[in-house]
């Protein structure tokens, strides 16, 4: 399985990282950086809260998109 993710520049600078196959599970940070970790964390999260699943290897479902 492959999760959508986008990745833009807000208006302050700052960045936001939305996985687009998950309804609602958006993040922000200072850097790139920050907000994919942050993200990744939303992420697991989400899926621990909705399926009652953590993946092992979420970085690999990733795909990120500018």
């Amino acid at each position: 399985m492959k999760l959508s993710v986008e990745l833009r520049r807000n208006d302050n600078g700052d960045f936001t990282a939305a996985c687009l196959s998950l309804p609602g599970c958006i993040s922000t940070g200072r850097t790139a950086q920050q907000a994919r970790e942050n993200l990744e964390n939303a992420i697991l999260g989400y899926l621990a809260s909705v399926n009652n699943f953590v993946p092992s290897h979420l970085h690999k479902m990733l795909e990120y998109q500018s």
